[in-house]
């Protein structure tokens, strides 16, 4: 017998969902689809047949109390940063491990991540398919008479592994059949039913609320199709699903329109919710379509939440995908570049953010002259003070930020430094930058310490700075390269903010110094109501938040770049209303 290395118990949400489904009586089905993949032959009932936390919301969260009462230990994977100056709450960054301890309330969990215990927003994580891991080797069978058991535990281990890859492949498919239904619903059930009351909503405003959600809806029934044509209903290890990310990827850029207008979305059918014939007119939607109990906001919620659970599926689905697989190579291939599109869309999505703020702060510069900022750029690399150096032996303090594309200076009030005067610009698409010794400058006949030069290629045209410290001379020098590899890699990815939500970012900012909109940040979001007061088994706090974070797409890898740079010129600018 195998003394230490026993294989450790495991369960799937699969077999979990699949167990209690059968034990009400139903079929422990989840074909739900033909052969070639059409969702529309899908019934309500198959679909709730898929497992009771579709059908009920809710009954997952009682499930996992039960494996948790039972001593089973029940891990999630983090979709998206939590940032929180809240003891009472948990932090943690996307990718993160969180050990769940009690999941009782629908909104907010209890939790452990490393040595805290704290409530987190259920909605930010994905519970782990497979729960317990494998062990490494079998290193602990120590008598070497144990050969044939040896052997049956390595069977034994392999065994378990394709299980744990069915159980990964089974939620990809399940999942991606139940979210055809969510969109199918929201189509069919809102859109359609909005449309046919111009009374209620324009076309702006449904614009607005449901974003690009049709042509998702297109793309994702195609790529279902596929999916379903690769899975192997007989043997679902086998199956070789790694193809159909590789050959959608391009499509799923298609998110990233849907995920940058989702927080307009929000402050939309927020302000609709406040009369009560919108409140009822989208209820009696949702039971006309007979969807499942979730409210329309939820509904919107889910694109955004499913681009970001694709790199965590494949993730998982790779670990348990040997390298003599068949499908290896793919679902590697398919996991980086999930990665990278959803990289892609949070990147533009801090792009979005980052418009907002310039806008406000240029409307907040006196005396501004030309073009808007955002005409050509959207993104603050480097602010800082600089003494521009003129050839009549004169000098200039001034306060400079540099765009990707320009660099914009401007002049402190001498009465309120925190007012600043618009002074000028200079394009950095034709600029050289030159380090300049300390000493006497040949050009300018004046001796200078810690000074730099840009050069216009075209004219020969020099602007000469001077750093007050040899640190910043040395920041302002990287920033400035840094300018321009973040213009080359802009292109290369095809970043671009259109033209219509730089405008609409103009007209807000410019609403907001005029006092017509108070209070309104790019998110928007309105505070959720608060939650009851709950005491959890392991307790040390004795409330849940009040209020649930913005659900926002959020890095899924470690940020290639520094933090936003606004803190440090807030003093400067009177951003804070």
């Amino acid at each position: 017998m195998v003394a230490r290395g026993e294989m450790a118990r495991f369960w799937s949400l699969e077999s979990l969902q699949m167990g209690m489904f059968a034990a009400d009586g139903g079929t422990e089905s989840s074909a739900l689809a033909d052969d070639n993949g059409s969702e529309e032959d899908y019934s309500y009932e198959e679909l709730c047949q898929t497992g009771p936390r579709y059908r009920q919301p809710g009954g997952e969260q009682l499930a996992i109390n039960e494996l948790i009462s039972d001593g089973t230990m029940v891990y999630a994977e983090a979709l998206w940063d939590h940032v929180t100056m809240d003891d009472q709450e948990l932090g943690f960054k996307a990718g993160d491990v969180i050990r769940v301890l009690e999941a009782s309330n629908k909104d907010w969990w209890w939790g452990r991540n490393e040595d805290k215990e704290a409530w987190f927003p259920a909605s930010f994580v994905r519970l782990r398919v497979n729960q317990e891991e494998l062990p490494e080797n079998c290193g602990s069978i120590q008598d070497e008479e144990q050969d044939a058991d040896i052997s049956k535990h390595r069977q034994k281990i392999a065994e378990n592994k394709d299980q744990m890859r069915t159980n990964v492949i089974q939620e990809i498919m399940n999942t991606e059949r139940v979210y055809i239904k969510h969109l199918k619903d929201i189509c069919e059930g809102y859109i359609r039913q909005c449309r046919k009351h111009t009374g209620m909503f324009t076309t702006a405003q449904l614009s607005t609320i449901f974003g690009n959600i049709e042509d998702i809806y297109k793309f994702q029934r195609k790529f279902l199709k596929d999916l379903e044509k690769q899975y192997n209903k007989e043997e679902p290890h086998l199956s070789e699903i790694g193809s159909c990310f590789l050959y959608h990827q391009e499509g799923f850029a298609i998110y990233s329109e849907y995920c940058n207008n989702h927080p307009s979305a929000c402050v939309e059918l927020s302000n609709l919710m406040k009369q009560g014939k919108y409140r009822h007119f989208f209820e009696a939607c949702r039971l006309l379509q007979q969807m499942i109990d979730i409210a329309i906001d939820g509904f919107l919620l889910t694109p955004v939440q499913k681009i970001c659970k694709y790199p965590l599926q494949l993730a998982e689905l790779l670990k348990y995908t040997t390298q003599e697989h068949s499908d290896y190579n793919d679902i590697k291939a398919a996991y980086e570049a999930m990665k990278n599109v959803a990289c892609l869309i949070n990147e533009r999505k801090r792009r979005l953010e980052s418009i907002d703020k310039i806008a406000r702060w240029q409307v907040s510069i006196v005396d501004w002259e030309g073009a808007d900022v955002l005409a050509r750029s959207s993104e603050l690399i480097h602010s800082g003070e600089l003494t521009k150096m003129l050839k009549q032996g004169k000098s200039q303090q001034r306060t400079f930020f540099l765009f990707d594309h320009q660099l914009v200076f401007c002049k402190k009030d001498l009465l309120r430094r925190d007012i600043l005067y618009y002074k000028g610009r200079i394009d950095m698409d034709e600029m050289e930058l030159v380090d300049a010794e300390d000493g006497k400058d040949k050009d300018f006949n004046i001796s200078v310490k810690n000074a730099f030069k840009i050069i216009n290629r075209a004219t020969d045209e020099v602007h000469f700075f001077c750093a007050k410290k040899q640190e910043d001379k040395k920041r302002w020098m990287e920033a400035c390269e840094n300018e321009r590899r973040r213009v080359q890699e802009d292109k290369e990815m095809g970043m671009e903010i259109s033209e219509n939500q730089k405008k609409q970012a103009m007209q807000n900012a410019r609403k907001s110094r005029h006092g017509k909109i108070k209070g309104v940040s790019y998110n928007g979001c309105p505070m959720p109501p608060p939650h009851q007061s709950l005491h959890p088994i392991h307790q040390r706090h004795i409330t849940v938040p009040t209020s649930i974070p913005q659900q926002q797409v959020f890095a899924l890898a470690e940020p290639k770049r520094k933090p936003s740079l606004w803190h440090t010129i807030n003093k400067f600018t009177p951003f804070k209303k």
